[in-house]
């Protein structure tokens, strides 16, 4: 049981760690993509999403407070508030969707996960600015949100096989049970 708890936690930090650099690159990368202000990739979700069906919510909850923390200590407050916001819409709505009696694709989980990460950043935007003028930004970071949610869920199908050979779980993990 005890070698069972120091993987677990092993691989969480190595998840974080993973979710690090990939939230680095990404960063070093989006100018280059010529992207619309706001909109990144989300490839740092791809992690977050690994950790949510494959080892439970509070290990996803966990990563997304801690990327969070990073961001802010990286780029500063308020950028790790909205981080903050949207990470936990994000993750909130993927378990939420996850709980259905009929799973939905990876791909409707990422989506609707992006999609709540750009809401939960703009209403975090708007009590910020004391105004919901950032609520205008909406439809372009929902068209995005498809977008990237199409990236991140692809990329996550694309990786499993890898991860499995590697002895990583992509055996989807009863969440119902974690909460």
């Amino acid at each position: 049981m005890r070698n069972n708890k120091t993987r677990e936690v092993a691989l969480s930090g190595l998840l974080f760690a993973l979710a690090m650099a990939l939230s680095f690159m990404e960063s070093a990368i989006t100018p280059l993509l010529g992207l619309l202000p706001g909109v990144k990739i989300g490839l740092a979700n791809i992690v977050v999403m690994y950790a949510l069906f494959f080892m439970g919510f509070p290990q996803a909850l966990t990563l997304t407070v801690l990327k969070a923390l990073f961001v802010a200590l990286t780029r500063g407050v308020t950028a790790g508030l909205l981080s903050l916001c949207g990470g936990l819409l994000s993750v909130l709505v993927m378990w939420l969707l996850y709980q259905l009696p009929r799973r939905p694709t990876y791909f409707i989980l990422s989506v609707c996960g992006a999609l709540g990460h750009n809401i939960g950043q703009l209403i975090a935007a708007s009590f910020l600015l004391s105004s919901a003028l950032a609520l205008t930004y909406a439809p372009i970071l929902i068209v995005c949100g498809l977008g990237m949610g199409l990236v991140t869920s692809s990329s996550l199908a694309a990786l499993l096989p890898a991860l499995g050979r590697m002895g990583f779980s992509t055996q989807p993990k009863n969440i119902k049970k974690n909460s």
